[in-house]
């Protein structure tokens, strides 16, 4: 089993968050997108409104095609909308230029994707040193790479790694620039449940000890048990959005 050890004591010190505050990060209001393929319009996302609180971990769920990477799309500066309204704090992104779009991902957003888009000729530091070099205030590529339970894998390759770990790389680089967000598209797609529940353990600690806004999306509908907040997509709408009262351990996840 792809086991996580504990971070180092030091950890707490390096990764503490502040109290968070119960605040929007991110809304959308009236969002919209519709596609063109051939003479037919598609439209991926129907109106949605949408919050995301400061701190907070939400699973976004539904099934394929319900909208759920177009929406993960737009929060992250990838794609705009059709129409309606995406905020960041006080900042209008549906309006926003391809170069404040870059600078808003550069600065404030962590992407993990199902596959892991680790350079195979760089090491585990290495992968993760590619956001630190260019980052305002990066976190120590060592210290974060102890975090997700990698302090002993600093030279290794990835080919050298399990899935699991390769995930594990990726997620410590998307964290590294200390990003407000942390956008995770099917993260676990490509992993069996066992190694699966160890990335959602690295997920849930990234949430819990740097305080990072966290919106993971899944077709898997245990997962959300380990959500504060859980809003279901189906054709593109809202179908529901609910808080959980007590969320899980990911370690307790089974599917």
């Amino acid at each position: 089993m792809d086991a996580t050890p504990a971070p180092p004591a030091s950890a707490g010190k390096v990764f503490a968050s502040a109290a968070l505050e119960a605040t929007s990060i991110l809304s959308c209001s009236g969002l919209c997108k519709t596609y063109q393929m051939g003479e037919v319009f598609v439209r991926a996302l129907d109106h949605v409104d949408f919050e995301l609180q400061r701190g907070q971990l939400l699973v976004l769920l539904g099934a394929s095609g319900s909208g759920k990477s177009t929406l993960l799309n737009i929060l992250g500066g990838l794609d705009l909308p059709s129409s309606g309204e995406v905020r960041f704090q006080d900042t209008l992104l549906s309006d926003a230029t391809d170069d404040e779009l870059t600078l808003y991902r550069r600065r404030h957003v962590g992407f993990v994707f199902q596959f892991y888009n680790l350079i195979p000729s760089l090491t585990a530091r290495e992968n993760v040193e590619l956001v630190t070099d260019i980052a305002d205030d990066p976190l120590d590529a060592a210290e974060v790479l102890s975090l997700v339970g990698l302090g002993d894998r600093l030279d290794h390759f990835p080919g050298q790694l399990s899935g699991g770990e390769q995930q594990r790389i990726a997620i410590a680089r998307a964290v590294a620039k200390r990003p407000s967000l942390l956008l995770c598209d099917e993260p676990t797609g490509a992993l069996d449940s066992r190694t699966g529940i160890v990335v959602l353990e690295v997920i849930q600690r990234v949430n819990e000890e740097l305080g990072t806004a966290t919106v993971l999306i899944t077709h898997n509908a245990p997962i959300a048990q380990m959500a504060d907040r859980v809003v279901t997509l189906a054709d593109g709408r809202v179908q529901s959005d609910r808080h959980v009262a007590q969320r899980a351990r990911a370690s307790d996840l089974t599917w």
